[in-house]
């Protein structure tokens, strides 16, 4: 990280992603078929850990911020993804949403995008769309990308701050095949099972989004996060499937 966590923040409007049911009236009460159990298989074993987390603990209330990744550097296939993060409690202070590359030095320097995010800040799950805001991945380029909320802003070391990394690969032939020979309830598990973590999780999102009330995917993604050590934001999920 930066010297200054400001410029190392990433940036993003912070808003659920938001999807229309599309089936029909008379389909509503017909039986969903069963999604496949999504096992995530991290590309590299054994890599650095490059997420951090943010917890503190104030006037007896405590917050979890946690961006929705990997410990290590996770992968995409999308040259726009969306990127997800979970905060347990309402925020009644500003946070800040940003995103660097680690292409090199120079281009660290400099966030790709930053923005000020205004109170009040709902407890759950957000997404960044980077798409909404131009915003493209370069293909082989690691990028760090953070949430931080900013109690005080001359203070910044008082700032809690959750971060991770995310890499752009190529489409892989092999899970295109997949992805073509099955029906869309199935690919958050082919995702996962190749490695190429936001995907999977963007693929649950927007069906949460879509049909909030769908215990399975709930558990599903609640699943997938407790793969990767991520258990208050699984636990949200679960208690919001009850």
């Amino acid at each position: 990280m930066k010297t200054s966590v400001a410029t190392m923040l990433l940036a993003a409007a912070a808003a659920a992603v938001v999807f229309s049911p599309a089936a029909h009236a008379q389909q509503a009460d017909a039986p969903k078929p069963q999604a496949a159990p999504v096992v995530y298989k991290a590309p590299l074993r054994g890599a650095p850990l490059t997420r951090v987390g943010g917890g503190t603990r104030t006037a007896g209330t405590a917050l979890t911020l946690n961006v929705l990744a990997p410990g290590d550097t996770g992968y995409t296939t999308q040259e726009k993804p969306t990127i997800y993060w979970f905060v347990s409690e309402q925020v009644n202070s500003p946070m800040e949403v940003a995103i660097t590359s680690n292409a090199s030095l120079q281009e660290a320097a400099t966030p790709t995008f930053e923005i000020t995010l205004q109170p009040p800040i709902a407890k759950g799950v957000h997404a960044l769309r980077l798409a909404d805001h131009g915003i493209t991945l370069k293909p082989g380029v690691e990028y760090q990308w953070f949430v931080a909320v900013v109690r005080n802003p001359a203070q910044r070391s008082n700032d809690t701050i959750t971060g991770g990394t995310i890499k752009r690969v190529a489409d892989s032939d092999a899970v295109e095949r997949q992805l073509k020979q099955t029906a869309p309830a199935q690919w958050p598990a082919i995702y996962a099972e190749a490695g190429i973590w936001y995907d999977a999780i963007d693929q649950l999102s927007r069906g949460i989004a879509a049909d909030r009330g769908n215990r399975q995917l709930l558990e599903q993604r609640a699943a997938l996060l407790e793969q990767v050590g991520l258990r208050e934001a699984a636990a949200f999920d679960r208690s919001s499937a009850n």
